[in-house]
């Protein structure tokens, strides 16, 4: 079902893409921006669902799905604003509050389910959690790509999208996959959660991950003008360019950008893989 998922979104993602470009149509802007942030998170939960995740039950994935959007995102910018104020610090903030977020919205979709715990559900229904709350993320950033320079930009709207899609499956899903899988390992038989020093230790540990994520554009930029030899205004910094940089320089920031999100991901993924291989035993599915 996820290879027809993604193959059939795909098609229609670009239809509809051809069709505003051709007609100009405002109309279909809607549809091209929930498709867009919608595909990717969707196909990854149908595969983690169909490979991973039968026994569970279609009601506890979904829901687990929904609780992420609905309730992560709204969540996490609730508690943002009272909690964090700009500082070198921010990132970090914003790490541990979204993922404080989602594992809220995942106690909240199974505090009903005590049945369901152990790490192999728990990598699966966080990850359902994980790209519930990439939906509407993606979602906004698009939209506010489309409209930064004040006018209609398809163009950006397309880019955003593209680089979003590819990559979600290591970015807000993989966390939570790793952290729900830390906690319902901890679950105790009669359904309450726990929050013992490897469930902290976990949320911590994630949150870090998201941090380096949202840093990487910052790091690359230091990077590069520390090579440089260019002392870095704190403004320009936050701002997050360089005066007139050189062609060299802009090729530096790219792999110094793209090196950065690369470790980020493998960091992730060898961690999830590793609470994978020690819920093998409990594995119902090959």
């Amino acid at each position: 079902m996820w290879k027809r998922c993604l193959g059939g979104g795909l098609a229609l993602w670009a239809l509809t893409a051809v069709l505003t470009y051709v007609t100009r149509n405002a109309a279909l802007l809607p549809t091209l921006i929930l498709l867009g942030g919608f595909l990717v998170p969707v196909v990854f939960v149908l595969w983690a669902y169909e490979r991973h995740g039968r026994d569970l039950g279609v009601s506890a994935v979904l829901g687990c799905f929904l609780a992420g959007g609905v309730l992560g995102v709204p969540g996490a910018a609730l508690m943002e604003p009272y909690l964090l104020h700009p500082s070198p610090e921010l990132f970090l903030g914003i790490g541990l509050v979204e993922e404080a977020a989602k594992l809220g919205a995942l106690v909240f979709a199974l505090r009903r389910l005590p049945g369901i715990r152990g790490t192999r559900a728990g990598l699966v229904l966080g990850a359902a959690v994980g790209f519930g709350f990439a939906v509407p993320e993606s979602c906004g950033y698009a939209f506010e790509a489309a409209f930064s320079t004040g006018v209609f930009d398809l163009r950006t709207l397309l880019e955003t999208e593209i680089l979003r899609g590819l990559l979600a499956p290591f970015g807000q899903g993989l966390w939570t996959a790793i952290a729900g899988g830390v906690l319902l390992s901890c679950r105790r038989p009669a359904g309450r959660f726990r929050l013992p020093p490897p469930v902290l230790a976990a949320w911590f540990g994630v949150a870090l991950l998201h941090t380096l994520w949202d840093s990487t554009h910052g790091i690359a930029l230091w990077l590069v003008a520390r090579l440089a030899g260019a002392g870095v205004q704190r403004e320009l910094f936050a701002q997050g360019y360089l005066v007139r940089p050189s062609a060299a320089q802009e090729h530096l920031f790219t792999l110094f950008s793209l090196a950065g999100l690369a470790l980020v991901a493998l960091l992730g993924v060898v961690w999830a893989r590793s609470l994978a291989y020690r819920a093998r035993p409990w594995r119902n599915t090959p």
